[in-house]
C-alpha cells in the first residue's frame, strides 16, 4: 500500500482541511469500487441516518489485520511536521475511554483517526468522526478493518482492541459533507466484555451551548509522537459559520477525538460536546467541531440502540 505523508483533504464550506492520517490524499472524487464492497451500506432512503454494518469474517480479519508490527509502521508512515505549541501531550491520568481508530481508507492506504468511548445503552458505543468511516459526498467509498484499541500510548494496548461491527453517520454526509460525526458499534473484546464494562464511557450531551472551557484530544501525527502518544488542546469554544471551534494546532490523526467540557484531570472524565473535525485552512491554528443537536442525537440513538 502506498503511503506519503499527507493530510486528508476534504470539502468542508470550501476552505477546511480534514484529519485523519492518511497514506494517501482523500479527496472528493470517483468511487473506488475495490472498498465500496467490503462492509455494506444500507441503501439510500429517506432515512436521516447511514448505517455501514461490517460482516462478522471482516470483523475477525479487521483484528487479524492489525498486528502490533502494522500498528507500529502506520505510525511511521506519515510525518505531518513538527506539534504545534497549542498541542501538549497528555501527562495526566490515563485517559482509558480514548484511544486509537485503525483503518484502511478508501485509497487502501493503513491510517488512524482517535475515538472515545461513550456512556450507552448498549455499553459498546464509540465517538469519531464521519470521515474516519466514510467519504463525504460519495456513498461508496467506504473504511474498511477498523478496530478501536483505548488507552493507547507507545505500542501499549492496555485494554486489547475492539473490532467496529457497525458504523453509523449521518445521511447529510453522505450525500454533502455536513455533520461530520459518527458513532461507532464495536464487539465484545476477546474475553466477551463489553467495552464500556472494561473502560468505562464519557458522558455525552446534545444541544449544550457553544462556550465554556474544552478539552480537546487527539493522537496527532505530528513530532515527535507520530500518533503514538494523547495530546491535547484547551481553549475556550465559540460559534463559527454554523460549526464550534477552539484554538488547536493538532493536526492529521487527531480527527474524531473527543472535545470535553468539564473535563476532570483527576479522574479523565468530562462531558462530550464535539470531535475534532477539521482545521481551518485560513487559520490553521483553530479546531473546528460541530455542534451535536438533533442530527448527532439520532446517529448516537440509533448505534447505542443497536
Amino acid at each position: 500500500m502506498s503511503k506519503t505523508s499527507t493530510s486528508v483533504i476534504r470539502r468542508r464550506r470550501g476552505r477546511s482541511m480534514g484529519l485523519a492520517a492518511a497514506g494517501t490524499a482523500l479527496v472528493l472524487s470517483a468511487p473506488t469500487p475495490a472498498t465500496a464492497l467490503a462492509g455494506q451500506a444500507r441503501p439510500a432512503s429517506a432515512d436521516p441516518v447511514s448505517v455501514l454494518t461490517y460482516t462478522a469474517k471482516e470483523r475477525k480479519e479487521a483484528l487479524d489485520y492489525w498486528t502490533p508490527a502494522r500498528i507500529k509502521a502506520v505510525g511511521k508512515s506519515v510525518d505531518l511536521g513538527p506539534a504545534g505549541p497549542k498541542a501538549k501531550p497528555w501527562q495526566g491520568t490515563a485517559m482509558k475511554t480514548v484511544g486509537r481508530l485503525f483503518f484502511v481508507n478508501a485509497n487502501g492506504a493503513d491510517t488512524w483517526c482517535t475515538a472515545t468511548a461513550v456512556k450507552s445503552a448498549n455499553r459498546s458505543a464509540v465517538m469519531t468522526a464521519a470521515h474516519c468511516v466514510r467519504r463525504g459526498s460519495s456513498p461508496y467509498n467506504t473504511n474498511i478493518a477498523m478496530v478501536f484499541v483505548p488507552g493507547y500510548s507507545k505500542g501499549k494496548m492496555p485494554y486489547g482492541a475492539f473490532a467496529v461491527r457497525d458504523a453509523v453517520t449521518p445521511r447529510s454526509w453522505e450525500q454533502d459533507s455536513t455533520d461530520d460525526l459518527s458513532t461507532l458499534v464495536v464487539d465484545a473484546d476477546k474475553s466477551g466484555r463489553k467495552l464500556t464494562d472494561v473502560v468505562g464511557g464519557q458522558d455525552i450531551a446534545f444541544n449544550r451551548p457553544v462556550g465554556g472551557t474544552i478539552s480537546a484530544f487527539g493522537y496527532s501525527a505530528t513530532r515527535p509522537q507520530l500518533g503514538e502518544e494523547l495530546l491535547r488542546c484547551v481553549g475556550t469554544a465559540k460559534k463559527k459559520s454554523g460549526v464550534q471551534a477552539i484554538p488547536c494546532d493538532m493536526s492529521g490523526g487527531s480527527s474524531g477525538g473527543p472535545w470535553l467540557a468539564d473535563f476532570n484531570a483527576t479522574t479523565g472524565k468530562g462531558v462530550l460536546v464535539s470531535v475534532n473535525s477539521a482545521l481551518d485552512s485560513l487559520t490553521p491554528t483553530e479546531m473546528q467541531g460541530e455542534v451535536l443537536g438533533a442530527t448527532a442525537k439520532k446517529v448516537y440513538d440509533r448505534a447505542q440502540n443497536g
